[in-house]
C-alpha cells in the first residue's frame, strides 16, 4: 500500500451504481456512535482504494458501502490509497480505462448491466440492491470466504437474486439470509469466488446485531 491521502468525504465520486443499504446503515450506526476522534482513527484504519480522475476528483474503486455510511454519518475525512492517476485522461476514455482495470461497475439495481453514464456523481446517490446486503450477510456468517476477486459480492447478490425472495421487512430479510447462507454452502453455488464447499456457516448476523 502506498501513501496515504486524507481527503473530504464529500469529494468523493462512486465507481457503481448500487450499493446494499441494510449494510450501509449498520455502517453508519457504528460511525456514529464514535467521538470525532475516534472516527479519524477508524477511518486511517481502513483505507480505501481510489484513482485520482478527471479535473482532480477521486473516484473509489471499493468499499463503497464505508464511504456512502461516512457521508450519511458527516464524517468529515477518510483516507485513500491512490492505485493510478488518471487525472489527466478525457472523460470520454476515463471510463473505459476504469473498466479495464476491473474499477468499473455499471450494473443496475436488478444486476443488469447499464452504461457509464448510469453510475452516479455522489455517493448519496448510489441505488439500493437487497442482495448486496444479503450477500455481505451470507459472507460474515461464514457462507463463502473475502476474495480480491473483483466484484465477488455482485456475483453472490446474482447467484441469490432467482433464488431468494426477499420481503419488505427486516424479519423477512434476516430470514433470506438464513435461505440464502444454505445455498452458498451448496455445490449449486460451486463455481462462484470464496466458495467453501460444505463447510459450515456461523450463526446468521441478524439485522441490528452490531
Amino acid at each position: 500500500m502506498g501513501k496515504l491521502h486524507e481527503v473530504e468525504i464529500h469529494r468523493l465520486r462512486p465507481t457503481q451504481v448500487t450499493v446494499g443499504m441494510i449494510e450501509v446503515h449498520d455502517k453508519r450506526a457504528k460511525l456514529e456512535a464514535l467521538k470525532k476522534k475516534e472516527q479519524r482513527d477508524f477511518m486511517q484504519a481502513h483505507p480505501i482504494p481510489a484513482v485520482w480522475g478527471p479535473d482532480g476528483k477521486l473516484y473509489i474503486t471499493d468499499h463503497h458501502h464505508l464511504g456512502r455510511a461516512a457521508s450519511e454519518a458527516q464524517v468529515d475525512t477518510g483516507f485513500f490509497f491512490i492505485e493510478d492517476d488518471f487525472s489527466k485522461c478525457p472523460i470520454a476514455l476515463f471510463w473505459p480505462r476504469m473498466s479495464q482495470n476491473n474499477w468499473a461497475h455499471p450494473v443496475d439495481a436488478n444486476g443488469r448491466p447499464c452504461g457509464f453514464e448510469a453510475i452516479p456523481d455522489h455517493l448519496q446517490k448510489l441505488i439500493d440492491d437487497p442482495y448486496r446486503s444479503l450477500a455481505g450477510y451470507v459472507r460474515d456468517a461464514g457462507g463463502y470466504d473475502k476474495t480480491p476477486t473483483a466484484f465477488a459480492e455482485f456475483q453472490w447478490a446474482d447467484f441469490f437474486r432467482p433464488r431468494v425472495t426477499i420481503g419488505p421487512s427486516l424479519a423477512d430479510f434476516n430470514n433470506g439470509v438464513t435461505l440464502a447462507l444454505k445455498l452458498a454452502l451448496s455445490p449449486e453455488a460451486a463455481a462462484l469466488p470464496g466458495y467453501k464447499g460444505t463447510a459450515m456457516g456461523s450463526a446468521p448476523r441478524r439485522v441490528g446485531d452490531i
